[in-house]
């Protein structure tokens, strides 16, 4: 069986671009991980480092992330 895995920045990067996406949508913690559909504590870990985004959660963070981007445009 082959595992497809979605390619992530490291550790300390992805959490600060997490955070930093959420901080610009104007979400706290728990509104964030309510949108994707995990709690807050995953957003806290996912912040600070200690662990990362599923894909699944990776896919639904991109699908923010070009919404925010085509907003802007």
């Amino acid at each position: 069986m082959i595992i497809k895995k979605t390619p992530l920045a490291n550790q300390p990067e992805l959490g600060k671009l997490i955070r930093e996406l959420r901080l610009n949508t104007g979400l706290t913690q728990e509104q964030f991980a309510a949108s994707l559909g995990v709690t807050f504590s995953t957003i806290n870990r996912w912040e600070n480092g200690r662990s990362k985004p599923s894909p699944l959660a990776m896919e639904k963070i991109e699908e923010m992330l070009k919404q925010i981007n085509d907003a802007k445009n």
